[in-house]
């Protein structure tokens, strides 16, 4: 397998921590939507190193913990990556183990539960067990994920824990990840965090995070990690989708007109919307990776070559002209 050069590294707030313009979003390898053959792992990981990424992030909330142990092992042997996990749900063991975990939409044995947890000592059980399921001795970038029912814990314990755990070295960067804008900016303001990580809130589609999180995060040198750049498979193919979800709904007309009048400036520039929207979050100062998730290896190296594509500025200007783009979009 030939190796490409390494995707350009950018620094994580004031860290020395670095990831890789295109990072792994390891959901998949927990079996979502359903279960991957056991040497999909293998495959999915070669290709995404051999095309330059080097930034992995993983949750124990993927698969149970599959997804920590499938990408530990997979990671084990490799040098030179940045590895990022979370804390929050804490995995407790299950009496009854007869079921499986398809309504979290993970196709899993239901050998555990999930306990929301974001107490200091929350989140030192949860380090301490994704440490052990990673085979790691140390994550890179701790992030609290999905606090959104659980504010005050998380800015009054479980942040604090992971600051303190930052000044001991056993954390490199701490930050959260989250599927709105408006709590990750209160964090942003009040907590000491070098990262958020924006689900959805700045894409092609959604830049509702522009006018507020992102000048802020420029503002107190967080870095942004902008995932779920597709808006829940919308932007994916640059085909038509009569069944494309929006933000895990069914697109509405006036989405559908969107992507159509995006999809033919497109056609106009010779590119496609998987390039434009892998490409499109970068293009703000703020942030600092894409990170995209993968089920085969093929669809991991379509994402690192739809990276790569050249996509001239007059595409971008044209987004501009065209009123395509959120009012606050900065461009490069």
């Amino acid at each position: 397998m030939t190796e490409r050069e390494p995707f350009r590294q950018n620094r994580i707030g004031r860290t020395d921590i670095t990831v890789s313009e295109l990072g792994y979003g390891a959901s998949a390898l927990g079996n979502l939507y359903q279960e991957m053959p056991e040497d999909e792992p293998r495959r999915i990981i070669d290709e995404a190193w051999s095309q330059g990424v080097r930034y992995f992030d993983v949750a124990p909330h993927y698969g149970l913990g599959l997804a920590e142990t499938r990408l530990g092992a997979e990671l084990r042997e490799r040098e030179g990556y940045t590895l990022s996990t979370k804390v929050g749900r804490i995995l407790e063991p299950n009496e009854d183990t007869s079921g499986n975990d398809l309504e979290n939409l993970f196709a899993v044995p239901s050998t555990h539960r999930r306990v929301w947890d974001f107490s200091a000592a929350g989140v030192q059980r949860s380090i301490a067990d994704s440490l052990d399921r990673l085979g790691v001795e140390r994550i890179d970038i701790a992030l609290v994920h999905d606090p959104d029912d659980h504010y005050e814990a998380a800015r009054d314990h479980a942040f604090p824990e992971l600051a303190r755990l930052r000044e001991q070295g056993r954390i490199g960067a701490i930050g959260a990840g989250m599927n709105q804008w408006e709590m990750l900016a209160d964090f942003v303001t009040h907590c000491d965090l070098d990262v958020v990580v924006l689900a959805g809130r700045y894409t092609l589609l959604d830049q509702t995070a522009a006018e507020t999180l992102l000048p802020l995060c420029q503002e107190k040198g967080v870095s942004v990690i902008a995932a779920a750049v597709f808006n829940s498979g919308i932007l994916a193919t640059h085909a038509p989708n009569p069944d494309a979800r929006f933000n895990y709904v069914p697109a509405s007309p006036s989405i559908v007109d969107r992507v159509s009048r995006l999809r033919r400036l497109c056609d106009e520039h010779g590119i496609t919307l998987p390039q434009a929207a892998l490409q499109f979050p970068l293009r703000h100062p703020a942030v600092a990776s894409v990170l995209v998730g993968a089920s085969s290896d093929a669809e991991m190296r379509a994402n690192c070559e739809n990276m790569r594509a050249p996509v001239p500025e007059e595409f971008w200007d044209a987004l501009m002209n065209e009123d395509l783009t959120g009012p606050a979009w900065v461009p490069a």
